[in-house]
């Protein structure tokens, strides 16, 4: 069972803002990625197989699998963790999540299920109305 990262996405309003920024940002490289201050000391639970949750607007929405970490060094000369992710965005069954500062870990049996696909299935609603049925508990 693998261990999971939970972060804000900031500066998106919606899965799409997040998927055209990878696209725009990473088009050229393997993995899309992101940087972070603190290097996860779970690292080997995390990997394979863990991935990185993202809350939007007060929701855990989607999730990218992570792919690995890289020590980088910033431009003052301190050393960050670059979090390296699958360029794939997943769906997930929506789930509510308070603000908080920096990554935190999920445990597998706490992170929400991947949306299936299907004939009406809540992959192919809006996200307004998969927001919406998750705030009222339908979803």
């Amino acid at each position: 069972m693998s261990l999971n990262l939970v972060k804000l996405c900031v500066g998106v309003d919606e899965i799409q803002d997040l998927k055209d920024w990878i696209k725009h940002k990473y088009a050229a490289k393997e993995y899309s990625q992101h940087v972070t201050r603190m290097w996860p000391r779970r690292e080997a639970d995390i990997l394979p197989g863990g991935s990185l949750y993202w809350v939007i607007r007060g929701m855990i929405l989607c999730r990218q699998k992570i792919e690995g970490f890289e020590r980088v060094t910033d431009a003052e000369g301190i050393q960050r963790c670059r979090i390296l992710m699958n360029k794939k965005v997943v769906l997930v069954h929506p789930q509510p999540r308070r603000a908080f500062q920096g990554w935190r870990y999920l445990e597998e049996k706490d992170a929400p299920q991947d949306l299936k696909g299907g004939s009406k299935s809540a992959g192919e609603m809006s996200e307004k109305m998969r927001r919406e049925l998750a705030e009222l508990g339908l979803l």
